[in-house]
């Protein structure tokens, strides 16, 4: 007998461990993690410069194609059209449900989301130096699996779920910041003793359990999350349950006569209104706009023309690191740090533009339209210093680059949610982004590379030699990208000035209560949290 009851309280315990994991699995929390997981993955797009030269010398490009080839790098990261289009309709593996379910504060779930990104750069270099060397080619073959897997397994626990708030939930994801704000300082340490001290295969592979470990921080807070959660359901399902049998007169009383229904089959139709003929009604701003509504708008194209210049002229410095280091005269050791730098402060600037955006709307109503005017007036400053190069500049200039390219996408997503609503975010974020590899495209091929082989090819012509003896066209020296990155600062400079107008266009809605909506839809019940627990947890 007490053989059996030990094995029946065993099992029962292995039972309640069992339920538990699958209520943190299918939880709110762990859906979280697994999405930042899955961005880690997501960045390997700004590993180019390190690899670039391996491809241009390979291959025998010159500057202006093997940027074409960044160009369609950028597009094919960026056109997320048809993706957004098929989420609309499919199950939300992706951000789009973690805006939904925290859409009081879009800024914070997107920063941190996003921050996640511009740290992968640097979270893949740290690998492939443990696992495979020095050695670019190898790069490219763990850019081509790591994001892969990382997706497979995490895929299926993202999912849209019921909007729940939670009183502590903001705390909760300042946790979370605390955790990716550590793993960044250790990745920027790492990056400068790296510059100073010769590394071992050891050391690397050292550095990357430290990674690993961090990464696994959020998880242990997501458990904790998901255990209150289990204890306060485990505790509703063993109270008592109050029942109270009113007698048919007074049901009676309470019962509203409902005014007749006519069928949805015949009028629901042709009362509803096509989309083209509501093209020119469009809503308040802050309300759900269709997607023709929202791209035929004003403020769209206003958004548009100015991250065209911004995210483009990001992108374009971003890609020719490799080349700027090499002109300049840095090791290849030193273009790595570089891309980490700009890797690092990528996710920076997307926090800060997250949290600390938030907190400025919030408190004092400033506009995160404006913000993203200062932050194009920093990308300036930036590009300047690669144009007139002077000692160390280049490592200052790779801080700004990445802040800025950060903080600008977290703050052109945020802007697209609060602007258009929620409803067809997931394409309308994909149509917005759209302006980077276009301007990639123009800043990046037909200025930045056309500028570079003409230098190179003067080069040659002092030296007395043509093009067809030489298998790679390489340019050394200060002018070899001053001209195209005094256009790059001009361009951004006028992206600045356009944004301007939208701040002038939204600075009565930034001042209203932009979240209220939001907070209608989603206020915090006890009733609704034990429904969420409830669908969470089984």
């Amino acid at each position: 007998m007490g053989g059996a009851g030990e094995s029946s309280t065993g099992g029962c315990g292995s039972g309640e461990v069992g339920r538990f994991a699958v209520h943190v699995i299918r939880g709110r929390w762990f859906s979280v993690y697994a999405s930042f997981l899955v961005m880690v993955g997501a960045g390997a797009t700004y590993l180019f410069g390190i690899y670039s030269k391996e491809i241009k010398s390979s291959m025998g490009y010159d500057q202006s194609t093997l940027n074409l080839i960044g160009f369609f790098k950028d597009l094919g990261a960026n056109v997320g059209v048809p993706a957004g289009l098929i989420a609309e309709v499919t199950p939300t593996w992706g951000p789009r449900h973690l805006c939904q379910e925290l859409p009081g504060e879009p800024g914070v779930m997107l920063g941190l989301l996003k921050g996640f990104v511009g740290l992968s750069g640097a979270i893949m270099t740290q690998i492939y130096l443990a696992v495979y060397g020095n050695d670019s080619k190898s790069l490219i073959l763990l850019i081509g699996w790591f994001p892969a897997a990382i997706s497979v397994v995490f895929v299926f626990t993202i999912r849209t779920m019921k909007v729940v708030r939670q009183p502590n939930e903001l705390r909760v994801f300042y946790h979370f910041l605390y955790v990716s704000v550590a793993l960044a300082v250790f990745l920027m340490v790492m990056t400068i003793l790296e510059k100073q001290f010769a590394f071992p295969r050891a050391a690397y592979a050292g550095s990357v359990t430290v990674v690993c470990a961090l990464l696994f921080l959020p998880l242990v807070i997501a458990i904790r999350q998901e255990f209150a959660l289990w204890n306060q359901q485990k505790q509703q399902d063993d109270s008592p349950t109050e029942i109270t049998i009113e007698k048919p007169q007074a049901v009676e009383s309470k019962l509203v006569a409902l005014p007749p229904t006519s069928s949805p089959n015949r009028e629901g139709k042709s009362n509803s209104p096509s989309c083209f003929t509501t093209i020119f009604q469009k809503p308040p701003r802050g309300e759900d706009y269709t997607i023709l509504q929202a791209l035929l708008s004003i403020d769209m194209s206003i958004l548009f023309l100015a991250t065209l210049f911004g995210l483009g002229s990001s992108l374009t410095a971003i890609d020719n690191l490799g080349q700027i280091g090499e002109s300049l005269g840095y090791p290849t050791k030193t273009i790595s740090s570089f891309v980490s730098l700009v890797s690092i402060w990528n996710f920076f600037g997307r926090v800060f533009a997250g949290f600390l955006s938030e907190a400025l709307v919030a408190k004092w109503k400033f506009p995160r339209t404006l913000m993203l005017t200062l932050v194009l007036l920093l990308l300036c400053v930036g590009h300047l210093m690669i144009a007139f190069p002077i000692s160390g500049s280049v490592y200052v200039a790779s801080v700004i680059l990445g802040f800025s390219f950060g903080a600008q996408l977290t703050l052109l997503f945020t802007i697209i949610s609060e602007l258009f609503g929620l409803k067809y975010y997931s394409t309308l974020f994909n149509c917005g982004q759209l302006a980077s590899p276009l301007g990639t495209y123009v800043l990046n091929v037909k200025i930045t590379g056309m500028f570079y082989d003409n230098e190179a090819l003067k080069e040659l012509a002092k030296k007395g030699m043509t093009r067809s003896s030489v298998n790679e066209l390489t340019c050394l020296g200060v002018r070899c990208y001053r001209k195209s990155f005094i256009i790059l600062a001009a361009g951004t400079f006028f992206g600045a000035l356009v944004s301007l107008i939208l701040v002038i266009r939204t600075r009565q809605f930034y001042k209203g209560d932009i979240y209220k909506k939001f907070r209608e839809e989603a206020k915090p019940s006890e009733t609704d949290m034990a429904s969420a627990s409830t669908v969470d947890g089984r």
